[in-house]
């Protein structure tokens, strides 16, 4: 959904995921004022990077999904590039800071993250009792 936010849900999430694209998520809730404030900075984002998908999660609404990312505090994104998650940060974001983390993201190397990812799955199941 280029250019426009999506409203992610369980039910949606793994399909969007799977894409393989870069997925900002924002954590929100109505009620919450600085939620309020940082949505016109997510929407004009949205907007300027249309190969970007940018989606919004409800954290009333779904409870899952912000239990699974053990969501403590809102605004939150978590920042998604072929399907890992690179980071995740609390706050409302001013428009230069949230271009400065689109920016960032854009440059991560994959190949040495997906290596990285790699490296400690093997070295977790090591670790597994047999």
């Amino acid at each position: 959904m280029a250019g426009s936010t999506l409203e992610l849900t369980e039910a949606n999430f793994e399909d969007t995921l799977k894409k393989g694209e870069i997925l900002i998520i924002d954590f929100w809730a109505a009620w919450c004022g600085p939620c309020r404030a940082f949505a016109p900075t997510f929407e004009a984002a949205a907007q300027k990077h249309g190969d970007i998908t940018f989606a919004k999660v409800d954290t009333e609404a779904q409870r899952g999904l912000s239990a699974a990312f053990d969501i403590r505090s809102i605004p939150t994104l978590a920042v998604f590039r072929d399907g890992i998650m690179l980071t995740q940060l609390s706050g409302a974001l001013p428009a230069p800071a949230l271009e400065d983390l689109i920016s960032k993201v854009r440059a991560v190397d994959m190949n040495d993250v997906k290596a990285k990812v790699a490296a400690e799955q093997a070295k977790q199941a090591a670790q597994r009792p047999a």
